[in-house]
């Protein structure tokens, strides 16, 4: 049980209080000289559009082979995603196919296991049988009952 009531105890004398109205508070945004010159907020840096470094030419003749760009050239506010060491964009299959690719591998594995169960052997011997069973060696009538303080002393 709960050490407190899920709802609270309150007096009767909230239900006729009226709640407080509270004056209307207006927010004016004022622009200012720097955001109409400056309506990209970079201080008038020229942005180049963005591509990633991935998807240019290996080998092009580029003054910086690594991040194969030129000297010069302005880089992307968004350089660092942008760049050759941001993560690798994976381009070699499309959704479509690789679910198709999965699929076939499951189909083939699970193939495989039912054909493998159709011609796997079966026990290479038969069952062993014993005259009389084995009631007596297996602790049934007329056994011995060995307590554990027994096992313990010797």
């Amino acid at each position: 049980m709960p050490s407190r009531p899920f709802t609270a105890v309150r007096p009767l004398s909230h239900l006729f209080l009226k709640p407080r109205v509270l004056p209307p508070r207006t927010q004016i945004r004022c622009l200012t000289q720097a955001d109409v010159e400056d309506p990209g907020m970079n201080g008038g840096y020229i942005n180049p559009p963005p591509e990633k470094r991935q998807f240019r030419d290996p080998y092009g003749d580029w003054w910086d082979k690594q991040e194969r760009r030129n000297f010069g050239e302005p880089l992307h506010e968004d350089h660092d995603i942008l760049g050759v060491f941001s993560p690798y964009e994976y381009t070699h299959f499309t959704a479509r196919k690789g679910f198709f690719l999965m699929g076939c591998f499951i189909t083939t594995v699970l193939g495989l296991c039912g054909v493998v169960s159709l011609y796997y052997p079966d026990r290479p011997s038969a069952p062993r049988m014993f005259p009389g069973g084995l009631d007596r060696e297996l602790g049934g009538k007329g056994t011995i009952l060995v307590s554990s303080r027994v096992c313990a002393l010797t």
